[in-house]
């Protein structure tokens, strides 16, 4: 319980440490927690003496190319996330976390063939209710949300195609190593641009931005452990302590706008999720009288 407390936990704090990556660009945050993700994992990897797994995964090519799709997908979504923290839409950025298994659960059934049951159903329609109302309502779609929503959820789809022999660390390692070039064109693009902020800020600034590779290892591999150690019924519940500590780090301590529209579309969306994880909990529930009759 440690592990997957401090694993959503942490992801729950992330807006309190991309705030101070001011006044980086997105683009560079990016691009700087991609090369530190890299170097921190090749450390791990060092101490530990697991990098024949490591090579293992790298010379199979159909491998490597999922996990380069696996690069550009979780690269987009750090994107999303960093755009919307450090422009004052944190909020948004919760929303996309709340509704992300709504997503998943939705790309299962379109890519996958998956069936939903009737309660899932129901979550979904409301969650994409939710999304129309606040577009309509707010004047706007709320982008950076879907965005942060459909990339994670096509992230964990291509994972879900790797299998479970592949470990967190050489996951993320191979998905940093294969996005490490673009990393270092875009880096080397703003400093031909202009300048880049990692240089030109002081170190404390330059502290900050290093720190991206222990700030997104730490909770992956926390993560890890518990997904090794938990029921995933049990995880899949935990997983909204992430956006509800975001919710409120944007409406208690960043003091970010909470217009009706948005409670509008916050509320049918909280109605979704208690949907889906009403469902999740009479699954579990029938699965264990299942057990126990069997036994």
């Amino acid at each position: 319980m440690i592990a997957i407390a401090g694993a959503y936990g942490l992801w729950g704090l992330f807006p309190l440490y991309f705030v101070l990556t001011q006044p980086a660009s997105a683009l560079e945050v990016v691009a700087w927690r991609i090369i530190f993700s890299l170097v921190f994992c090749a450390l791990i990897l060092t101490v530990a003496g697991s990098y024949r797994s490591l090579f293992a995964l790298v010379r199979r090519g159909s491998m490597m190319v999922r996990m380069l799709i696996a690069g550009l997908l979780i690269g987009s979504n750090w994107l999303f996330y960093v755009i919307a923290v450090t422009s004052g839409n944190t909020l948004e950025a919760s929303l996309g976390y709340f509704i992300n298994p709504l997503v998943a659960v939705l790309l299962g059934v379109m890519v996958l063939g998956e069936r939903l049951r009737p309660l899932q159903w129901i979550a979904v329609v409301v969650a994409a209710v939710a999304v129309t109302t606040m577009a309509l309502l707010y004047g706007q779609v709320p982008w950076i949300a879907l965005g942060l929503a459909f990339s994670f959820g096509l992230y964990g789809l291509v994972k879900s195609q790797l299998g479970h022999g592949v470990s967190a660390i050489n996951s993320l390692t191979a998905e940093t190593l294969v996005l490490s070039p673009l990393a270092l064109t875009v880096l080397g693009f703003i400093g031909i641009q202009s300048s880049l902020s990692f240089t030109s800020n002081g170190t404390t600034h330059a502290f900050i931005l290093a720190l991206s590779g222990i700030v997104t290892a730490i909770p992956l591999l926390c993560f890890a452990v518990a997904a090794a150690n938990l029921p995933l019924s049990l995880i899949g519940i935990i997983q909204y302590a992430t956006p509800t500590i975001q919710f409120f780090i944007a409406l208690f301590i960043f003091g970010e706008e909470m217009s009706p529209a948005r409670w509008i579309g916050f509320s049918l969306v909280w109605v979704a999720v208690a949907l889906f994880l009403a469902d999740a909990v009479m699954r579990t529930r029938v699965r264990s009288g299942n057990i126990k009759r069997a036994s």
